[in-house]
């Protein structure tokens, strides 16, 4: 539903008429938004919704020449399918992340702990937002890692209309058995299991993972799931390189006290925004979101989003 309103309401308020395919998986939310706005009274025709799958419906919205904008969010690989099909139109796009966390020495424990937990494991690592790389100084490394592991282990997993429960399932098992497999990918290459690892159906633990190898999967591709890995760094310089050494680009944070540190990750992190001692896991609709490189391309949020779904004509009056 979210995501869906992040589209609809800028593009209604730009004039456009709109219509919505949502993702297979999950149809209602976008059809209740729809008939919640049919009720309020706009014009018919102004909002529609069309299911099914994307390479049937999707392939036949994308090609049709009265289609001048694609907005879309989701997997990299099938955004690269929808630019080249699309052909001469405006295309916005939120794509796939690795997101990366910088923990300086000087940093705030207490907050990067409960900062980063929330950012990593709060929606099952189901958002294009959520921790994956936790980069952490060698000073504090040894202080960090354990508290953070507690706070993940702390964590509890169950039935999200329970109000007790903290995080709950992947979207279906296929989703669950592609995090496992990933997990049990990195451990095969020798990479140290923290806590978590566990599948069971559709959940799976929040899961800590360290002395990852780059080779693997996990350290280049995004996981949407609730999987984390630790890093040991030893300057500001080899944590941004690592940080900016995969092919996406949304979000980034850093923790530090020391404002010069903090704008020097800002100039050098590869990513559309820098959270400073917050989780990359963090947006408010007035803000321009998006990414660089395989993360997108042009910028959400409701004026941002209302540029994005416009064209500027120019018009010279000789009267």
């Amino acid at each position: 539903l979210n995501l869906v309103a992040h589209k609809v309401g800028p593009a209604i308020a730009a004039g456009n008429a709109i219509i919505v395919k949502p993702d297979s998986k999950t149809p209602l939310s976008a059809l209740k938004l729809a008939q919640a706005f049919h009720h309020a009274g706009i014009p018919a025709g102004l909002l529609q919704v069309i299911t099914g799958e994307g390479r049937h419906v999707g392939r036949v919205l994308v090609t049709d020449p009265r289609v001048r904008m694609i907005s879309f969010t989701g997997g990299t690989e099938v955004g690269e399918a929808i630019a080249h099909q699309a052909g001469l139109k405006k295309i916005g796009m939120e794509l796939g992340s690795n997101c990366p966390v910088i923990v300086m020495a000087d940093a705030n424990l207490e907050l990067a702990v409960e900062s980063n937990v929330s950012g990593a494991f709060w929606a099952a690592g189901q958002n294009c937002l959520h921790v994956q790389r936790l980069l952490v100084h060698a000073d504090i490394y040894d202080d960090f890692v354990p508290r953070f592991v507690a706070a993940a282990e702390a964590y509890r997993v169950g039935n999200k209309l329970d109000e007790a429960t903290d995080m709950g399932p992947l979207i279906n098992e296929a989703a669950a058995l592609r995090v496992e497999q990933m997990v049990d990918e990195a451990l095969a290459a020798g990479a140290t299991l923290l806590t978590g690892g566990e599948r069971s159906g559709t959940f799976f633990a929040p899961t800590v993972l360290a002395d990852l190898p780059d080779s693997c999967a996990l350290a280049r591709e995004e996981v949407y799931g609730p999987v984390t890995i630790v890093y040991r760094f030893n300057t500001l310089d080899e944590a941004i390189q690592r940080a900016n050494a995969v092919d996406y680009g949304l979000q980034a944070g850093i923790f530090t006290t020391n404002l010069q540190t903090a704008f020097s990750a800002i100039a050098q992190l590869q990513a559309g925004g820098v959270m400073v001692n917050d989780s990359t896991d963090y947006r408010i609709d007035a803000m321009p979101f998006g990414g660089k490189k395989g993360s997108g391309l042009g910028r959400e949020g409701v004026r941002f989003a209302i540029e994005e779904m416009t064209e500027p004509k120019v018009v010279c009056l000789n009267l």
